[in-house]
């Protein structure tokens, strides 16, 4: 019964009230918000990419889901932190679906379309309102943006453009031109700093989220976002080397 209440007053602390709960209840409530925020940043990459190709029209439409549930979730005080949250995945998915849906061939729009919501979010950051999905949605900005630099970096680009032109039966030559550069000293020499700046700037959020005992949840989002963009983008590495 106890450790239900405590519970309990950690969900409402992350809806905004402030209630006097344990470091333990508050860190709990706090590590969850960080595991939802690495999920929906890694997970949904590998179900969008083949639905976005397929059906753009049905992933851009689920942006409409995803708000309705980011909604429901909000308006209810347990779960309210849950919305917030799912409102700023909406806004990577809304980005992600019209991107991928019908831009994809041209790099340079990749970030500047990725970015579409973020006056949104800086606004409800001043306003300080649905501060967990706005910090969640910058940490995924955050990580597309790094990731996007190692391309221009390592010289991607032109292979990029050329995948998203062909048929997936040419594409072969291609992929093995772009691992060759990704193989190189430079190429490695930049995903490993890349990485630790991603590494970095996610570590210090965490540290910062947990200020006075009491974290700060949208941090941990923020966190999440960014740290698990070295898991996809270490996938994708892991790809290349295989291949």
């Amino acid at each position: 019964m106890a450790k239900t209440a405590s519970w309990v007053e950690g969900i409402i602390l992350a809806n905004g009230a402030e209630p006097v709960v344990s470091r333990k209840a508050t860190i709990s409530q706090a590590r969850w918000v960080f595991a939802a925020a690495a999920f929906l940043v890694s997970v949904p990459v590998f179900a969008q990419a083949p639905l976005v190709r397929h059906l753009p029209l049905a992933s851009l439409a689920i942006t409409g889901v995803w708000i309705w549930l980011g909604s429901v979730l909000w308006s209810r005080p347990y779960t309210q932190v849950w919305g917030d949250l799912l409102l700023g995945f909406s806004g990577s998915w809304l980005a992600g679906s019209l991107y991928w849906g019908g831009l994809r061939w041209e790099p340079l729009l990749h970030l500047p379309v990725e970015a579409l919501c973020l006056p949104l979010a800086l606004w409800s950051i001043r306003r300080r309102q649905w501060l967990v999905g706005s910090w969640f949605y910058l940490g995924s900005l955050f990580g597309t943006a790094i990731t996007d630099l190692y391309f221009y970096l390592v010289d991607l680009i032109p292979h990029w453009r050329k995948l998203m032109q062909v048929e997936s039966t040419l594409a072969l030559p291609i992929f093995q031109s772009a691992i060759a550069q990704i193989k190189t000293p430079w190429g490695i020499g930049c995903a490993a700093l890349l990485a630790a700046i991603l590494l970095a700037t996610g570590v210090l959020s965490l540290r910062l989220g947990k200020g006075s005992g009491t974290p700060y949840l949208h941090r941990w989002a923020f966190s999440g976002a960014v740290l698990s963009t070295i898991l996809v983008d270490g996938l994708f590495w892991l790809a290349a080397e295989a291949a």
